[in-house]
């Protein structure tokens, strides 16, 4: 999946926890990603950040559910992921044997293979502590950073209840 159809396919609060996240913690973020978005539509940043909140984060999602937004978008989620969600990446890259910083920031290559017994083990690990939503949408977002996904894992997303994004 592309990050335009993530945001398609997510339940809108895990969005809302992400733009949460970013107004709390890196509002420069926040910011940047609402005003390259308004430009993408031909608005001024001032005529969206005049709306109440609410009217913001609606726009938000649903000018990332539109293609022209795939980079944003990934970028929105990764950053999230690497900057909010760190404690849970650590535990996939160390259940799946990727060497990263300790803050799952992966410090060396990519698997070229995703072995399907300590994918399950990963994913029950996560599972077990976080909502599986988020586990979900993080496991989808990884999927991204590999050309074209890791058939292990495309195959798990599919076929796991527990990993439907809504």
């Amino acid at each position: 999946m592309k990050a335009h159809e993530l945001y398609n396919a997510v339940d809108p609060a895990l969005v809302t926890q992400m733009l949460n996240w970013f107004r709390d913690h890196d509002r420069n973020v926040y910011r940047s990603a609402v005003s390259t978005l308004a430009q993408t539509k031909k608005l001024r940043l001032e005529f969206i950040q005049k709306k109440p909140l609410p009217e913001q984060y609606a726009w938000v999602l649903k000018t990332l559910r539109g293609k022209q937004a795939d980079t944003i978008g990934e970028h929105l989620l990764q950053a999230w992921f690497m900057a909010g969600n760190q404690e849970m990446l650590a535990k996939f890259c160390d259940a799946m044997g990727i060497e990263h910083d300790g803050k799952g920031s992966v410090t060396g290559d990519l698997p070229e293979t995703i072995d399907a017994a300590q994918l399950d083990a990963a994913v029950d690990t996560l599972v077990a502590s976080y909502d599986p939503k988020l586990v979900s949408l993080y496991l989808h977002v990884f999927n991204l950073q590999a050309p074209a996904g890791w058939d292990t894992l495309t195959a798990k997303l599919a076929s796991d209840e527990r990993l439907k994004l809504a």
